[in-house]
């Protein structure tokens, strides 16, 4: 039954959107390479915890290879997302990123030989259809302000996530999820600190707090998102991806006082039908 990945993975979806509005939030305060660090300096301690509580045993060479790897993408995929985060508006920015499940069905197709049925196909379709009337609702709005810097890092980073959630689908199969969570935090940790410290602002304590959440979402997220991948094809969850936009739109109205206009709420609602559509066997 594939109910249970796809309840993981869509509650996935849910937390690493709440950790998006964390960090787009610390951008007034922050340079995007040091928001990064300290994301995943922050995610490695949870990782660290979670990984001394369940005693799983050290990694094999080879795992610790392919995550070291797959962390190069990871940094790069947090970069050039952050930094469009605090560019653009987050609804504009997540419908930038639901380019991403295109790319993922697709390099699933190529990298892991996945089979791609009609039903996977419609459901993107219709899912992207949805991000297509959110983007032609703010056109006209978003148009005098837009970062052309931010458009192009947020679709840089739609192909980079895919690719590496491509490589987790691949990983998850062969190793232990909490090892993959562990090298997701630590990796991009150690690769983004020379250049965090280079633009390093001072940090007030104060918002030490958000950074712990926000690593601890991250971690959690991961945690979820890799056990999905670990049980399910890579086609049938990246429809799910584009549930971020119901949260944006939730997270905006909830915190920010923003209300959804009819472009997101018609743009959610086909959305919605993509995750259901991708949800039944």
């Amino acid at each position: 039954m594939q109910f249970g990945p796809i309840a993981r993975m869509a509650a996935s979806i849910a937390l690493l959107s709440f950790m998006d509005a964390i960090i787009k939030g610390m951008h007034a305060s922050y340079p995007t390479l040091q928001i990064v660090f300290l994301r995943f300096a922050c995610g490695s301690i949870v990782a660290s915890c979670v990984f001394a509580a369940m005693r799983p045993g050290w990694p094999s060479r080879d795992t610790v290879i392919a995550n070291a790897m797959r962390s190069v993408v990871a940094v790069l995929t947090a970069i050039a997302f952050f930094y469009a985060l605090g560019e653009l508006p987050l609804a504009e920015t997540l419908v930038l990123s639901f380019l991403a499940p295109m790319f993922i069905a697709f390099l699933g197709l190529v990298l892991l030989k996945e089979r791609i049925d009609g039903r996977i196909v419609g459901a993107l379709v219709v899912g992207f259809g949805g991000t297509l009337i959110v983007v032609f609702g703010q056109t006209g709005e978003a148009g005098a302000v837009r970062s052309w810097s931010g458009v192009a890092a947020a679709l840089l980073s739609a192909i980079t996530y895919a690719f590496s959630i491509v490589l987790l689908r691949q990983r998850a199969q062969r190793d232990k999820f909490i090892h993959i969570v562990f090298f997701q935090a630590v990796g991009p940790m150690i690769l983004s600190a020379p250049f965090a410290f280079y633009v390093w602002q001072p940090l007030d304590w104060t918002d030490l707090g958000w950074f712990l959440t926000m690593g601890s979402l991250g971690v959690a997220g991961h945690m979820l998102m890799a056990s999905a991948y670990a049980k399910a094809p890579a086609a049938r969850l990246a429809p799910l991806e584009y549930t971020a936009l119901i949260w944006a739109a939730l997270i905006g109205y909830g915190v920010f006082s923003e209300v959804p206009t009819w472009a997101t709420l018609g743009g959610g609602a086909l959305i919605v039908v993509a995750a259901a559509i991708t949800s039944r066997r």
